[in-house]
């Protein structure tokens, strides 16, 4: 009897597990489809800004640019990184620390920014200090003017050499990948300055272009952040979705299975209470 109470409990809780899985399901879903729509078009735009850019550098001295000069070879890195503030989303945090200890092995110079508590508590486990935390910012797309001052500051003042950003990309609904971007220096790859200069067409820009690079150059690299804030909300949302989905499921299996456990012992119970009755019967016969 013991044994059917406890079988009933336990399909109690696997119900109200179920229950409140699909619910988070439902609420991540709805999330999702609005940043995977911003994120999606928010990486159109960052391309063709970058490319933009690129265009715009092979017509102009882009190296007397500070933003724009090569890094020194030796130094420290500043690392933002870009996680969650909550759990519940599958191996997405995993995956993406995983990734940044391959990327930044022992003995590597950084120091980091992070936005998300997951990555702030995962640096400190490192034994790494965070030297900045923009984590209680919600919306995360409200701290990217602020965060692109304060990188941009640093990597003038020269104690870093770069600026990288380490995220996870949003590639669909059901895979996303971690990635490293370097942010500042805004180096310009020889082939990608080069493509403008390889086309058939001319194109005239007012009032000049240094004066569109100078004032193109903020918004490149606040976008390039924008778009990096974006795709990582929309992997977030994306993979928290699936994993409750995933965990329903698994509700929903384990409420069967004890369903069936449930069936079988009291099945049994009953057959052992017919039992008894026809040996008393006998024994009195």
């Amino acid at each position: 009897m013991a044994n059917i109470r406890l079988i009933k409990r336990r399909i109690k809780s696997a119900k109200n597990i179920a229950q409140i899985t699909k619910a988070m399901e439902l609420v991540a879903a709805a999330k999702m489809k609005k940043a995977q729509a911003a994120a999606l078009a928010g990486k159109l735009y960052a391309q063709k800004i970058f490319e933009m850019v690129t265009r715009l550098a092979s017509r102009t001295d882009f190296r007397s640019h500070r933003l724009l000069m090569t890094p020194r070879p030796t130094g420290k890195r500043l690392v933002v990184l870009l996680s969650t503030n909550k759990g519940l989303c599958g191996g997405l945090n995993t995956s993406l620390f995983r990734f940044f200890m391959k990327q930044y092995a022992v003995g590597a110079k950084y120091e980091v920014v992070s936005i998300g508590k997951k990555g702030a508590d995962f640096v400190t486990r490192l034994g790494h200090g965070v030297r900045a935390d923009f984590s209680d910012t919600t919306p995360w797309e409200r701290v990217v003017p602020a965060l692109v001052e304060y990188l941009t500051e640093q990597f003038l003042s020269g104690e870093f050499d770069a600026v990288d950003l380490v995220s996870n990309e949003f590639l669909s609904v059901s895979k996303q990948v971690p990635r490293v971007k370097t942010v500042l220096p805004l180096t310009i790859s020889g082939e990608a300055a080069a493509a403008d200069t390889e086309g058939s067409y001319e194109f005239l820009i007012e009032p000049s272009v240094e004066e569109v690079f100078n004032a193109l150059l903020p918004h490149y690299v606040e976008n390039q952040i924008r778009d990096a804030v974006l795709q990582a909300e929309a992997a977030e949302h994306s993979a928290r979705m699936i994993a409750m989905h995933n965990a329903t499921d698994n509700a929903n299996s384990l409420q069967d299975d004890l369903t069936l456990q449930y069936n079988k012992a009291r099945q049994e119970k009953i057959t052992y209470e017919i039992t008894d009755m026809v040996t008393a019967r006998l024994a009195v016969e």
